[in-house]
């Protein structure tokens, strides 16, 4: 039989409570009931049952620490339970039969788990999955949605700002109930995230593209510009290209930008006097936007 210390990975100088916390951990990871067909549990179960019984009982522990007994409980008083329960690990194989009745189960669970094993081993309930949709504005101020499960319920889920397309969220203990005083499982909620008319997402930088009319290019103007968190003024210097990215500093997503690009909208209908007036200009002012273009290296 090893060190019942190192069986129970502590230290020598170890509390009651360590020794009872670090019991119930490998008792729940090991007991056979809860892992059937695997023999290496069965003699692991014993083996910490063994060193639990001596390192909970305080004559025990101090004997074994002051070398009066060894790990295997031997001395040269008559035997003790550990020497009892060491050798009844070696006994054979493990049952849950006459040798481990239901009133030994249950009062090994209760001490176990810490509470009553009438209605079997707890168990936590299964996660739940649902879908969730958000406009693009909720998901990226944050927002409270209600979602209605298939049996008529009702979850407020709060959308965390920023939230990213199909990012799932977690409602811990909103899943299917625990049995036998489990606890709940938790409910996962993937959310769908719609798109915007005006608005597009880069990372937590947030794109829209602006119309301007060729005189505002040309000569500059003052315009109104949407954001995410309502329009603002926004101003155009002469002479900009279709394309060109204007920054609004922190108007973005959790401190991200929003970039402005400028998109030149001429009108759809017949202009006579503009297009006369192109007819006689453009000669006098050559300009190719496409130069260079055709030289691919």
């Amino acid at each position: 039989m090893k060190d019942p210390y190192k069986v129970l990975g502590l230290e020598r100088d170890a509390s009651d409570s360590a020794i009872q916390k670090a019991y119930r951990k490998l008792a729940k990871l090991h007991h056979p009931d809860l892992n059937p067909g695997k023999p290496e549990a069965e003699a692991k179960f014993k083996e910490i049952s063994a060193a639990y019984a001596l390192l909970s009982d305080p004559e025990k522990r101090g004997r074994f620490d002051r070398g009066e007994i060894d790990a295997e409980g031997v001395e040269q008083a008559p035997r003790h339970f550990y020497r009892d329960f060491a050798e009844q690990a070696g006994s054979g194989k493990y049952q849950s039969g006459p040798s481990f009745s239901e009133e030994d189960l249950e009062s090994l669970l209760r001490n176990v788990f810490g509470q009553r094993a009438h209605g079997g081993v707890p168990r936590r309930g299964a996660d739940t999955h649902y879908t969730l949709s958000a406009s693009f504005l909720d998901a990226a101020k944050g927002a409270v949605r209600r979602l209605t499960l298939p049996d008529g319920a009702a979850l407020d889920v709060t959308i965390p700002a920023g939230l990213k397309d199909g990012q799932v969220l977690r409602l811990k203990g909103k899943g299917a109930p625990g049995t036998s005083g489990g606890s709940a499982g938790d409910a996962l909620i993937e959310v769908s995230v719609a798109s915007h008319r005006f608005f597009r997402r880069e990372g937590n930088d947030i794109i829209v593209e602006l119309p301007v009319t060729m005189q505002e290019a040309v000569a500059g103007a003052k315009v109104r510009a949407p954001t995410i968190d309502g329009p603002v003024n926004l101003t155009i210097a002469p002479h900009s290209s279709g394309g060109t990215r204007l920054r609004l500093k922190g108007r973005g997503i959790a401190g991200g930008h929003q970039y402005v690009e400028l998109k030149i909208v001429v009108p759809t209908g017949e202009e006579p006097e503009l297009e006369a007036f192109l007819a006689t200009w453009q000669p006098r002012h050559p300009f190719d936007p496409r130069a260079g273009m055709e030289e691919i290296r």
